[in-house]
């Protein structure tokens, strides 16, 4: 029986072979005990109920070690087993030669204390590192046993892997923190939106008072087209008007050059400058330069057999409206350089004012035998 159940006893000195009873035994080694003093039935129930009881805490899902109060570890679970690499040749160790005793967490301590303060210990969260540099996360509970007689047989330290919780809950607070960034940004567009808004709000009232003004200013170019076609209409009637007497000016300057024409008297008109306007034809024989040589000048400037300075006072007597009508012969020199008797005769042109002088000259001896040819001619006539 002693062979058989070595865990009742321990040694003192193993050279001289001495032992001593382990003070507190557990349960299943009195069980087991008990069971060789009964006959085999109740022996063979007995063993059933006691492998049930080892196979309900092996299969825990929760990691499970227990210590007994001499600090040996006696029971390990699968989950224990598989987490902290524990194989059944480390039942009956002293727990403090395990490492798990001191990773992850300092156990030993936490073990006097649950003996002292007679209550169970949690520890949540409690970081484990592996070898891959992953962290596992594990929730401690260290539970005193205590037997019928308030005194503690050992102690149970179950160990909870809360790593997918963990990680939930930091993927949870990573999601916070993205849902409250992704809530300021969006505050934020929205902020930006409503100022947006406000802006497009602002330039539609812009636009809305630009269409007044630019439907006020349409009105008034209406109005201004209106008003431009009416002057038009006007300036056609004017244009027409003009036409008109532009037709009729002009036929009276055929009929004054007729008129000039038909005179045997050479015609000099000049403005108030005395500036050249009318020199005719019977002027142009006379002294021998054209038209279109000596309008818009000075009679004055003329380089012909006129004595043009004697004529300087009596036509500033004209202009001033001194004198009527006058009348004078000089002497002079023709186109053919011949020496003549020029009669001159000189006249203001009147209209609201004085405008100029209209000066009629001529050769006397061409005027005396026109006379002459006249009068022969009435006389045949009359013959």
């Amino acid at each position: 029986m002693l062979l058989m159940h070595s865990s009742l006893f321990t040694s003192l000195d193993l050279k001289n072979r001495i032992f001593t009873k382990v003070s507190s035994v557990n349960i299943r080694n009195r069980i087991l005990v008990m069971a060789n003093s009964i006959n085999d039935e109740s022996s063979s129930r007995l063993s059933q109920n006691l492998r049930l009881r080892d196979m309900g805490f092996d299969t825990a899902p929760i990691a499970q070690v227990v210590i007994d109060n001499n600090g040996t570890l006696v029971l390990v679970n699968e989950q224990a087993r598989n987490l902290f690499a524990l194989s059944p040749r480390d039942l009956a160790r002293p727990f403090h030669d395990l490492e798990l005793s001191y990773r992850p967490i300092e156990l030993r301590s936490l073990i006097e204390r649950a003996y002292n303060e007679r209550r169970f210990i949690t520890l949540t969260n409690v970081e484990r590192y592996l070898s891959n540099t992953e962290t596992q996360y594990l929730d401690v509970r260290i539970t005193p046993l205590q037997d019928t007689d308030t005194s503690f047989l050992g102690v149970s330290i179950a160990f909870h892997d809360v790593t997918r919780y963990i990680k939930l809950q930091e993927a949870l607070q990573r999601s916070r923190q993205e849902l409250e960034t992704t809530n300021e940004e969006l505050q934020s567009t929205n902020e930006e939106l409503e100022t947006t808004n406000e802006e497009l709000q602002s330039t539609n009232e812009e636009l809305e008072t630009t269409n007044e003004e630019l439907q006020s200013t349409n009105e008034e170019l209406e109005t201004m087209n209106e008003e431009l076609q009416s002057t038009n209409e006007e300036l056609q009637t004017i244009n027409s008007e003009l036409s008109d007497r532009t037709s009729e000016l002009n036929r009276t300057n055929i009929f004054l050059i007729s008129i000039l024409k038909s005179l045997q008297t050479g015609i000099v008109v000049i403005d108030s400058s005395f500036n050249i306007s009318i020199w005719n034809y019977m002027v142009e024989d006379l002294w021998g330069l054209r038209t279109d040589e000596v309008l818009g000048k000075s009679i004055f400037s003329l380089d012909i057999g006129l004595p043009v300075e004697q004529l300087r006072s009596p036509i500033r007597d004209s202009l001033s409206g001194k004198k009527q009508f006058q009348e004078m012969i000089l002497d002079a020199t023709n186109r053919r350089g011949r020496q003549i008797k020029c009669y001159l005769a000189i006249a203001p042109l009147l209209g609201i004012e004085v405008q100029g002088a209209v000066l009629m000259m001529a050769d006397v001896d061409s005027i005396s035998s026109m006379i002459s040819t006249q009068r022969i001619e009435q006389g045949r006539q009359q013959e």
